[in-house]
């Protein structure tokens, strides 16, 4: 159990930041009005929870999660072996690169013929919202808010889209694992990765914080709303319930053509159940763990 206090966190020191936007990439994703938002102090994990960490977790309270119970878990069609593709017969519609896998975990992203032997300092995957919490409250942490996590993602700069400014790749650089070609079809990996990759293969942020875009989305303890007030707010927590929850941070699927979504201000949401193959999340905590 002691491997848990492993993980490093760095303090967030409190303060006031703009959240949100004025100029929202996908307006319908509720990313304005930008607002004024104080949070308070707090710790928070430098990268992604890694197949390592979770796999401690298991091995210590023998949790299930979600995705293992149901028996199946959405996974992008093309890091499909022909095999497991050949044995599906159903997609999302609005989707048709997201294929219901039988067997897709934690343990086997792409489904029953792959594993993550050579990818334990990998994010951690299909995992649903109660499968973090479940693994927060085991390490006494808890999920970030929307709040503080867009307060950490900006890292003190104002008004800028990535958390390092405003170019995507400064001098040619690539700072987060993100989609470079053509989106569905072909993933050139010019950044190095056509999928996930280790965690702190890219450049920290002004905070110390890796991958707090790209790579996976990161769930956040608050319910999805599009109604934001413009009212100044001090450690808001989002609405008192909901349908969705709110993620963050774009994944390694992420695209500008399709999913604008690697930028500290924009969102998404997701049924707490539901995991897939670029679904992850980080801690954060009141004090140093």
């Amino acid at each position: 159990k002691q491997l848990k206090y492993h993980i490093c966190m760095v303090l967030i020191s409190g303060g006031e930041f703009l959240m949100g936007t004025d100029n929202p990439g996908i307006p319908p994703d509720g990313e304005g009005p930008q607002r004024l938002v104080h949070v308070d102090s707090f710790y928070m994990d430098i990268q992604e929870v890694t197949n390592r960490q979770f796999q401690s977790f298991v091995s210590s309270s023998g949790y299930v999660t979600e995705a293992e119970k149901f028996g199946d878990s959405f996974v992008y069609e093309g890091i499909l072996s022909e095999t497991v593709k050949s044995q599906i017969t159903q997609a999302v519609a609005a989707a048709p690169w997201w294929l219901p896998v039988k067997g897709a975990n934690w343990r086997h992203p792409e489904g029953p013929d792959s594993n993550i032997t050579e990818r334990l300092d990998h994010p951690v995957l299909h995992v649903s919202w109660a499968d973090a919490v479940a693994y927060c409250s085991w390490a006494n942490k808890r999920l970030p808010t929307e709040a503080e996590w867009e307060y950490a993602c900006r890292a003190g700069l104002k008004d800028r889209l990535y958390p390092w400014g405003n170019k995507l790749t400064p001098k040619g650089q690539h700072y987060a694992n993100l989609w470079q070609g053509d989106f569905p079809n072909h993933n050139s990996g010019e950044d190095g990765y056509v999928k996930t990759s280790p965690v702190m293969s890219f450049p920290a942020n002004g905070f110390g914080l890796y991958d707090m875009v790209g790579n996976a989305w990161e769930w956040t303890s608050d319910w999805w709303t599009v109604h934001h007030t413009t009212d100044r707010q001090h450690n808001p927590k989002g609405p008192l319930s909901g349908t969705d929850k709110v993620k963050k941070g774009g994944s390694y699927m992420c695209h500008k053509s399709y999913c604008y979504r690697y930028r500290c201000a924009a969102r998404s949401q997701n049924t707490p159940d539901s995991s897939a193959s670029n679904l992850g999340f980080r801690c954060v905590s009141e004090e140093q763990q």
